[in-house]
């Protein structure tokens, strides 16, 4: 949209899609530009009426209310950066599922999955300058940036909602890792149980710590491989989803994921590094979970990236 001062009054109807978001919320993507507060200022002026009467920020809009909106002066539509441009013609990250309400991607280490922090651009604005005719394409989850693996996408608000109800239900969904470790994991079944508290470094680096004052979190370990005196290939099954949980789970443990530069050795990191891993070995490979709006029941997989099957495969080579 082109900067200008719109001359009239504007009655917009809300759609199903739209319904059960907060005032403010629909406000701020419908009026790109505008500060938040001055989105503020008009609502609680009067200014902005659903229904010909006054609301908060926080009031829910439903289906076929009628928002009137006055005459605001919204900024001109920032350009997609040429960074973001430039990729969106050259990375092509893999749909492994896609219908209407989903996009299930395998995304690639090394890609944040959003911009922010010194980062440019991530997956999602990718996506969007992809596909700049989708209406809605939101996030469902997160990966860290050098985790690789299977990463959802929404298409719609419906799908949106939903997922989060079964992210935050988590017997509806089965998130399975792939990650190699420093050592021989001991046990073929583990259940590591870890309170876990975000902090942040002085040079201002987020990062988490095993602490009392933390939230529960809970990862199951299933032992797949074992290279005696080297490495354990184990299956991790996140019952909860804090911030870089299964990588602090292990290393916690006393069998860092190896490649990891915030929680694991670093001379050991040098070392594989030297022997071809240059990157974090965790992979998010397996979800199985509820489609979330016909119900269907989903498995979908990603299968090891080439740099990780190829340093397992230098692994059991050695032992021939």
């Amino acid at each position: 949209m082109s900067e200008t001062s719109k001359a009239s009054v504007t009655f917009v109807t809300i759609e199903a899609e739209d319904a059960g978001q907060r005032l403010d919320n629909f406000l701020l993507k419908m009026l790109k530009g505008v500060p938040k507060s001055h989105i503020y200022r008009i609502v609680r002026s009067g200014e902005i009426r659903v229904n010909k009467g006054r609301v908060d920020v926080t009031y829910r809009i439903a289906a076929n209310d009628v928002i009137r909106i006055p005459p605001v002066r919204v900024a001109e539509k920032a350009a997609v950066p040429a960074t973001v441009s430039g990729a969106a013609q050259a990375v092509q990250i893999p749909v492994v599922f896609e219908d209407d309400a989903l996009i299930v991607l395998n995304k690639p280490s090394g890609m944040a999955v959003h911009g922010g922090s010194g980062i440019s651009f991530g997956v999602i604005e990718l996506l969007r300058a992809q596909r700049p005719q989708a209406k809605f394409l939101e996030l469902v989850h997160r990966l860290d940036r050098d985790t690789s693996g299977l990463l959802l996408v929404a298409k719609k608000r419906s799908a949106l909602v939903k997922m989060h109800e079964v992210l935050r239900e988590n017997h509806r969904i089965d998130k399975r890792y792939l990650a190699l470790v420093e050592g021989v994991w001991p046990n073929e079944r583990s259940h590591v149980k870890f309170k876990l508290l975000k902090y942040e470094t002085p040079e201002g680096e987020r990062r988490v710590k095993v602490h009392s004052d933390g939230l529960t979190s809970q990862t199951t370990v299933n032992r797949k491989q074992v290279w005696p005196d080297q490495a354990s290939l184990l299956e991790c099954e996140l019952k909860t989803g804090r911030t870089h949980q299964i990588r602090v789970h292990l290393s916690a443990s006393g069998h860092a994921i190896l490649g990891d530069d915030k929680y694991g050795d670093a001379t050991v990191n040098k070392t594989v590094a030297r022997h071809g891993l240059k990157r974090m070995f965790l992979h998010a490979w397996r979800l199985s979970l509820d489609h979330p709006l016909t119900g269907e029941r989903m498995v979908l997989e990603a299968p090891l990236p080439v740099e990780l099957q190829s340093y397992l495969d230098i692994l059991n080579s050695q032992g021939k």
